[in-house]
């Protein structure tokens, strides 16, 4: 009667989402001041200033048909001008508006890429713990599968002999997050050569393409002058999906890309079957008001400076108490280790005192829980002592 795939996607809502929702019913109990939620990536900085007056200047100015009227499927073109020439002054490569496709967010993005290269239920994507949870839906609703790779628990780079024994002629594509949601690594340049140079090699073997499909919705979020390894400048047969959710503070507007390589062979192909699958999930023209707004912002970039005080206040009092965490350079989460080995069990005692933090089972590390820490930094230090208090009760 219905189809059963989504009926169970529909029924079962993400951890994350569940611990969110919760989170409500208990500031209503008990007062918003009372509850500690570290459980959802939802930006706490607002819009920059130049993102506000984008949106008045346009919705006051602008022509109405262009503002709430339909633009290509693939995006307006002046939209997808404007953030190639944002990439290829920040890349140091050519950058063609026309392999440009203007996605509503990430998820749309990522749904579309995985879509054009699913080719039978045979196909198979690889993702590499941790790593964000919904890429599991995205890849079985699409009639894929999704291998896992077993994480690096201690510096969250990638388990080369893990994932070489995962790659075989089933393989399409390693779906990569860096900074990453949730340990907030960014993967090294040697971590992305290395990378580049195992799926050249597998390619090679199994004589087809195996692809990248470079999730980077925290690019921008990055601390101390850390760089982010652009993946197309390493290998040719990528895909990247962007998202402004978090770079620009609007993660309800739901904008984004995908960026298909030009240097890969057959790229036109890929691209159009990008738009194919886009199309086939109802993903045709993104928000009209949005993507003008973008084109506007293309250059737009975010003021880190309460992130990182979060992110050094977190982290530097949790490890002195005994957590460990390998330090985060980027994106807004800390992937702490569960002080009993058990991420799901920490998360039920910390709910006992009101702190909301996500178990680390659905990222891949059940030893692990995420503290999302873009939130109000007085909430972080009402909340600091009762983390000392679940240390010393485990001890």
């Amino acid at each position: 009667m219905i189809n059963e795939k989504a009926y169970k996607l529909g029924s079962q809502r993400s951890a994350i989402r569940e611990l969110f929702e919760y989170g409500k019913t208990r500031m209503a109990a008990v007062g918003k001041e009372n509850v500690y939620d570290f459980s959802l990536g939802n930006p706490s900085i607002p819009a920059p200033e130049a993102v506000k007056e984008a949106f008045l200047d346009i919705v006051a100015n602008d022509a109405p048909l262009a503002v709430h009227g339909y633009t290509s499927a693939q995006g307006d073109e002046a939209t997808r001008r404007a953030i190639a020439e944002n990439l290829e002054k920040r890349t140091g490569r050519k950058i063609s508006p026309q392999a440009l496709y203007i996605t509503c967010g990430a998820a749309a993005a990522l749904t579309s890429c995985i879509g054009a290269l699913t080719i039978s239920s045979d196909t198979e994507f690889i993702a590499i713990a941790p790593f964000f949870p919904e890429y599991r839906c995205f890849a079985e609703i699409g009639g894929g599968k999704l291998k896992v790779v077993p994480a690096d628990e201690e510096n969250f780079q990638i388990n080369f002999e893990a994932l070489e024994q995962s790659i075989n002629q089933n393989t399409q594509a390693i779906i990569i997050n860096s900074p990453n949601n949730p340990s907030g690594t960014v993967y090294t340049e040697e971590t992305i050569k290395k990378l580049a140079e195992l799926l050249t090699k597998k390619s090679e073997e199994y004589q087809k393409p195996i692809f990248i499909i470079s999730d980077e919705p925290y690019r921008e979020l990055v601390y101390n002058g850390q760089a982010v390894p652009f993946v197309m400048n390493y290998y040719k047969n990528t895909l990247v999906c962007y998202s402004y959710s978090k770079s620009l503070s609007m993660p309800g507007e739901r904008i984004g890309y995908v960026l298909v390589n030009e240097d890969m062979d057959d790229w036109k192909m890929v691209y159009d079957a990008v738009a194919g699958a886009a199309r086939s999930f109802g993903y045709v023209c993104a928000p009209s008001l949005v993507q003008r707004v973008i084109a506007r912002c293309a250059d737009v970039m975010p003021d880190l400076t309460t992130y990182k005080e979060n992110r050094d206040l977190l982290y530097d009092t949790l490890t002195s108490w005994g957590y460990f965490c390998a330090k985060p350079d980027g994106a807004f989460y800390l992937f702490v280790r569960a002080p009993e080995g058990d991420g799901a069990a920490f998360s039920e005692r910390a709910k006992k005192k009101d702190i909301l933090i996500v178990g680390g089972a659905g990222f891949g590390c059940p030893a692990f829980v995420r503290l999302s820490y873009c939130v109000d930094t007085d909430m972080i230090k009402r909340a600091l002592p009762l983390f000392k208090e679940l240390m010393e009760e485990t001890k």
